[in-house]
């Protein structure tokens, strides 16, 4: 059965954001008379935002001294770099002009806060029928709360809903939330699991596959 909506990740799945999550980085390690690393470096782990990136930076994670000042550093630095190089990964705009065509209703759910979603989303020309932030609602991906909340904005039934996306929290939280899923493989994947042992229903190697499992193609 055809989903009545879909759903998808935002950096990593729609957008190459790495050139400018890797800026923002790299910034606070020349302010701090370190040589910038080289911005593939980072990529593996920008799906985990400013966590991942200033790990890979400082070799930092939650909980060390100085980090949460370091985190409000780097999403200010991110913020003025946000649209410098980010762009829409190729064949996306296509892809939405599909789904748009087949009157599917079509949504961003992302753990990158609303605040900073909103304005790339703007930037880049993407219109989703609802946008869901890491801080909409109480939990993050990978609990199904935000996929739900888009649901409900939606008007749609998870189960009747697919969601897209390119790390492995995205698979865990459109399962828990009963939705069909689909792993991306030109996205960032992480370094934890290969992207085989996600779970995901369907696995594709460029946008316009979607098209396929939608039965649109």
């Amino acid at each position: 059965m055809r989903p009545q909506a879909v759903l998808f990740d935002l950096d990593g799945t729609l957008v190459d954001s790495a050139p400018d999550l890797a800026a923002a980085a790299n910034a606070m390690r020349v302010a701090r008379g370190m040589a910038p690393l080289d911005p593939g470096a980072y990529r593996a782990h920008c799906g985990s935002g400013a966590r991942g990136m200033l790990r890979v930076a400082f070799d930092m994670q939650a909980g060390d001294p100085g980090y949460d000042a370091c985190r409000e550093e780097y999403l200010s630095r991110y913020a003025e770099v946000l649209l410098q190089d980010s762009a829409l990964f190729e064949r996306i705009p296509q892809l939405l002009r599909a789904l748009e065509a087949a009157r599917l209703p079509w949504g961003i759910v992302t753990n990158k806060s609303h605040a900073l979603a909103a304005p790339l989303c703007q930037g880049l020309g993407l219109q989703p029928a609802v946008l869901v932030g890491g801080d909409t609602t109480a939990h993050r991906k990978p609990h199904p709360a935000p996929l739900m909340h888009a649901c409900l904005a939606l008007a749609v039934s998870p189960r009747d809903c697919l969601y897209v996306g390119d790390d492995p929290r995205d698979i865990e939280a459109g399962r828990a939330a009963g939705m069909r899923t689909v792993g991306v493989r030109w996205g960032y994947l992480g370094l934890e699991r290969a992207i085989e042992h996600w779970g995901a229903d369907a696995l594709i190697d460029e946008p316009l596959q979607l098209l396929n499992c939608l039965k649109l193609a």
